[in-house]
């Protein structure tokens, strides 16, 4: 074996479809492109959404819903998740910088404290929001809610 005899793999090459060159290789003539139209034409450029002439779904369909612009989006973190995170890494102060440190969210995101779980640590807990279940289960473990 050397270079000059090496080939692709039987069927994994195939000739490309050599268009418009003449009646004899089947491909000529209208070139694939059908009878007439627009399409057949050369510098054809379809519009986005055109559906040839019939209403386009776009225009057919009503408009609906709206983007509220104060809408605050918060990454949600439950009660169990701060118990483990204070447990493994043996805390008494969680803030945004320990969540960020354990992964669990981003610097450029809110975070809400969810009262999901259970919570027997005294912790003081610091965050941008709180659920009325999570701030009441904090407390009553003896801990301190701080929000940002």
């Amino acid at each position: 074996m050397n270079l000059s005899s090496l080939k692709p793999a039987a069927g994994s090459v195939k000739t490309r479809k050599r268009i418009g060159r003449g009646p004899g290789s089947g491909l000529g003539g209208t070139s694939t492109r059908g009878h007439k139209g627009a399409k057949s034409r050369s510098g054809y450029k379809n519009k986005i959404g055109f559906e040839g002439g019939q209403m386009p779904i776009q225009r057919r369909l009503p408009k609906f819903g709206f983007k509220n612009i104060n809408r605050v989006e918060y990454k949600a973190i439950n009660i169990s998740t701060l118990q483990q995170l204070a447990e493994a890494q043996n805390l008494s102060k969680i803030g945004i910088e320990e969540l960020v440190n354990a992964g669990f969210v981003s610097t450029s995101q809110n975070v809400k404290i969810l009262g999901n779980g259970n919570l027997t640590l005294k912790l003081e807990v610091a965050a941008h929001a709180f659920s009325k279940s999570a701030e009441t289960a904090i407390q009553n473990a003896g801990g301190v809610v701080v929000k940002l």
